[in-house]
């Protein structure tokens, strides 16, 4: 599951729908771990440690989980517990991104590419002590393959299969229509085929209801409270070894001022999300690192390109001006990104530029300098009288109906950054004569999935393949009709843009395919329904006095939460231990200068109904 959270919308079942099926997600979830019911866990214990003296983490969140269900989940804290509780077939090296075993020791193609031979490691069980075969996941892709619901979160590593076979239980084979230049890097977690063949409904099942939830990863999760804590147990049978914390607790708050209290009160372990001045304030402060560098997301800013399905059926009522190429660019040349940067960001963050982060730097891109939407507002004027939309006697913009241009700004009423960049955007539009209402709601998934905005902030955290975050704005994402959710980000959908990313999924050559992803971000930025603004830096802290270490990913200058891994939490050490587990790296202390993701954006949960949310990013 890539953790390419979304911080913009979400993908989230239209909350009728989900109602109308609610019954059949409780018997499924009866089923699944039927044999392992325990009494759901009361609420997290304080964070220093558990009245039996176990160790626990508690990590603050301002996100809540759309679903613990793998195949549906998308944002960044669900991705982020689910990565913890399963493996893939492979991970990322926490130092330089690159493929490592994971639950395969091996991988090798064909001649042709077109055919990949897995070798399961032989040492690997799931936390009920079964062991964990290729059957499962043959079980896990062919299911992916097969029905539409599971393949919500993940389809596009899979869309390209032909076939999926376990031949024997150490060896998986895929076979695929054409070459696919992501098959060491398939985020997709593999679950136990003897557990979640029993699950039903994959599109209504919440995964949450009856604990231990069996699993494969460094945690195991016991107890879960919507909009409120996420609870997983060490697992003694994870095979890189267990976790040093006996307990990982994820809370959830909804206000950041309250987890930085949080933190300073000592009831948290770790804080993510800050905002520069809640850093700016912790730093210096007795038993609390601040963590800041560059991170692996961009902030930007979204157009309604005129909802519609596969089919080309239209829906929703995104403002036709929008739809003018010359009218879109007009926004984005009265966007002062350095003013945002400097003031919003504090700093704390890089002018945006293409769709990949210039972390990622194989694949970052820039615009040249003919073809970059730098700040010019009278060049934005221009382009809008030539649209047809000029100043009336009140200094309006109207159109040749005589209506004055009035955009709605849908945001998400947690995230700080987002009100701030829209009052920016007040005042600069207006000076261009358009009017804006900035909307802020803690539920942006709704009127995201039907159409019923102009513009919003939107933003995903990348991989260090880029392929999942490429693939959310390919024609073939689009829902397939009005109701359902499909895969896409925003409803972008173009002939040339698709062609490219057709190329870049075929392409081995690590060269050649690194400038075709630059080609479609160029595509991208020309077409002109979306616009980045900004890198944001990762800006989070933890207690000292609590948690000794943590591995920052990469090692060098990276991220604690949301990494492309467990491998912050896996290595965590208590205060007051010795070294942590070993296996992948060195376990460093993380001076004031490594980086997170920034994870803003609550917004409403369903879970159990929930048929898949990406809302804030993958966060």
């Amino acid at each position: 599951m890539s953790t390419e959270e979304q911080h913009g919308p979400g993908r989230r079942r239209p909350w009728h729908r989900a109602l109308r099926r609610a019954a059949g997600a409780g018997i499924a979830a009866l089923l699944l771990t039927a044999g392992l019911a325990t009494p759901l866990d009361p609420a997290p214990r304080p964070a220093a440690a558990a009245g039996d003296g176990e160790r626990v983490l508690t990590a603050a969140v301002a996100q809540s989980v759309d679903s613990l269900n793998p195949f549906l989940a998308t944002r960044l804290v669900s991705t982020s517990v689910l990565r913890l509780m399963y493996e893939y077939l492979t991970d990322y090296d926490p130092g330089d991104g690159h493929p490592v075993p994971g639950l395969a020791t091996k991988w090798t193609p064909s001649a042709d590419k077109l055919t990949w031979t897995y070798t399961l490691r032989t040492d690997a069980t799931w936390s009920d002590g079964r062991r964990i075969t290729a059957e499962d996941a043959a079980w896990t892709l062919r299911t992916m393959m097969t029905d539409e619901e599971a393949a919500t979160a993940n389809g596009s590593f899979v869309g390209n299969f032909r076939k999926v076979s376990a031949p024997d239980p150490a060896t998986l084979v895929v076979e695929l229509e054409r070459p696919q230049a992501t098959m060491t890097a398939l985020d997709v977690p593999i679950v136990p085929k003897h557990v979640w063949e029993k699950a039903g409904d994959l599109g209504t099942f919440g995964n949450d209801k009856v604990f231990p939830v069996v699993g494969s990863g460094p945690y195991v999760l016991t107890g879960y409270r919507a909009d409120s804590y996420v609870r997983l147990k060490a697992n003694p049978r994870f095979w890189r070894g267990a976790p040093k914390f006996d307990e990982l607790v994820f809370r959830y708050y909804k206000d950041g001022d309250a987890a930085v209290a949080a933190l300073r009160k000592g009831e948290v372990s770790f804080v993510s999300g800050l905002t520069p001045a809640q850093a700016d304030a912790l730093r210096g402060q007795d038993d609390i690192e601040v963590n800041d560098a560059p991170g692996r997301r961009f902030y930007a800013l979204a157009t309604n390109p005129g909802a519609r399905t596969k089919d080309g059926t239209r829906f929703g009522d995104g403002h036709p001006s929008l739809l003018d190429r010359r009218v879109r660019q007009a926004l984005f040349l009265a966007v002062d990104r350095e003013t945002l940067v400097d003031r919003v960001f504090q700093g704390h963050a890089v002018e945006g530029a293409g769709y990949i982060p210039p972390r990622f730097g194989t694949y970052f891109w820039k615009p040249s300098a003919g073809q970059e939407l730098r700040y010019d507002p009278g060049r934005a004027a221009r382009l809008l009288d030539r649209a047809g939309y000029r100043k009336n006697a009140d200094g309006r913009r109207v159109g040749k109906d005589g209506r004055p241009l009035h955009y709605r700004l849908l945001c998400h009423a947690t995230d700080p950054n987002d009100k701030a960049v829209g009052q920016y955007l007040t005042e600069w539009w207006g000076d261009l004569g358009i009017g804006v209402e900035l909307t802020c709601l803690d539920n942006v998934t709704d009127p995201w999935l039907a159409g019923t905005y102009d513009l919003a902030f939107d933003g995903w955290s990348v991989n260090p393949d880029p392929d999942f975050v490429l693939s959310i704005h390919t024609c073939g994402a689009l829902p397939a009709t009005e109701e359902d959710t499909g895969a896409t980000d925003n409803f972008i959908c173009d002939k040339q843009y698709d062609d490219l990313y057709a190329r870049q999924l075929a392409e081995y050559d690590p060269g050649k395919r690194a400038e075709l992803v630059k080609r479609l971000q160029s595509r991208l930025y020309d077409l002109g329904y979306m616009n980045v603004i900004a890198y944001p830096n990762a800006l989070e802290a933890y207690r000292t006095d609590q948690v000794a270490k943590l591995r920052t990913m990469p090692e060098d200058g990276g991220n604690i939460y949301g990494q492309d891994g467990y491998w912050s939490w896996w290595s965590a050490e208590p205060a007051g231990t010795g070294d942590g587990p070993d296996g992948g790296g060195s376990t460093g202390a993380v001076a004031g200068v490594a980086a997170g993701v920034v994870v803003l954006g609550a917004v409403l949960v369903f879970l159990a109904l929930r048929r898949r949310s990406t809302a804030d990013d993958r966060e």
